[in-house]
């Protein structure tokens, strides 16, 4: 991710911009796959109850079936679940079917964080309708579910870029 300040950074610390169950916690930020040794050091030194994982887009494009691939970072997570803090993983949302061959969803206290990335939001038009589709017709979902994109675009859910410029990189 291309974030000033934030090259070779593998934690930082701030609080939760993004309007989740989380918003407004103090939280520590994971970059990719760490140590549990290294995020319990952070935690305890920074009073965290809120961890996101995969911050700056860090998670990688995996396969459905690449238990390889998942194994580190459902290992890093479900510890932190499993001691009830409040877990964030952020992953694009092509990684979805991926997520649910994990155990990470059946705990309370996940959040995932599923990520659309749609360049030129405001290009669209006022009509500009998001479809939360099945993979194929009657496939796993009972149907669809239309949403005005100008509607989701809601002043209460947005944050400003300058928001994420307050974090505390952690060395």
């Amino acid at each position: 991710m291309n974030r000033t300040g934030h090259l070779n950074v593998d934690f930082f610390v701030g609080t939760e911009v993004e309007h989740t169950p989380a918003y407004g916690m103090k939280t520590l930020f994971v970059v990719g796959v760490q140590s549990q040794t290294d995020i319990i050091k952070h935690i305890r030194a920074n009073g965290i109850r809120h961890i996101y994982f995969g911050a700056n887009q860090s998670f990688p494009r995996l396969e459905v079936n690449d238990v390889e691939g998942w194994r580190p970072w459902e290992d890093m997570i479900e510890k932190f679940l499993e001691e009830k803090f409040l877990c964030t993983l952020d992953l694009d949302v092509a990684q979805v079917e991926g997520l649910l061959e994990s155990s990470l969803v059946e705990y309370y206290n996940f959040i995932p964080m599923l990520s659309v990335k749609l360049p030129y939001i405001q290009q669209l038009g006022y009509n500009a309708t998001i479809k939360l589709d099945d993979r194929d017709f009657a496939a796993t979902n009972p149907g669809v579910w239309c949403h005005s994109l100008h509607e989701l675009q809601d002043r209460k859910r947005f944050t400003d870029w300058s928001k994420y410029t307050k974090d505390e990189i952690i060395k």
